[in-house]
C-alpha cells in the first residue's frame, strides 16, 4: 500500500482482509485479517504490475487491489492444506 502510513494501511489491511474471508468463505480473527490484507496488497500490486505495468491509485484502488490478493492468499493456503 504505497504512500499510505501505518495506520491507514493497518485498516485498509484489516477492511480487505475481512471482505476476503467473507468472499472466501473463511474464518480468521482480525489479526490474520491485517495480516491477509497487508500481504494480499502486496501480492495484488506485484501482479497489477506484472499484467498491467502499473497499480491501482487511491484508497479504493488498493483495498481492491488488497482484497484480491488476499483472495489469491487464502486460496494458496486452502491449495497447500489439500496437497499436504
Amino acid at each position: 500500500m504505497e504512500g499510505f502510513g501505518w495506520i491507514i494501511s493497518i485498516v485498509l489491511g484489516a477492511i480487505a482482509g475481512w471482505i476476503a474471508e467473507q468472499l472466501m468463505k473463511s474464518e480468521h480473527g482480525l489479526i490474520m485479517n491485517i495480516i491477509l490484507g497487508i500481504l494480499g496488497a502486496l501480492v495484488g500490486n506485484w501482479l497489477a504490475r506484472l499484467v498491467f505495468g502499473t497499480t491501482a491509485g487511491g484508497a479504493i484502488g488498493q483495498l481492491v487491489v488488497a482484497v484480491i490478493g488476499a483472495c489469491i492468499l487464502i486460496w494458496l493456503g486452502r491449495l497447500i492444506r489439500r496437497k499436504s
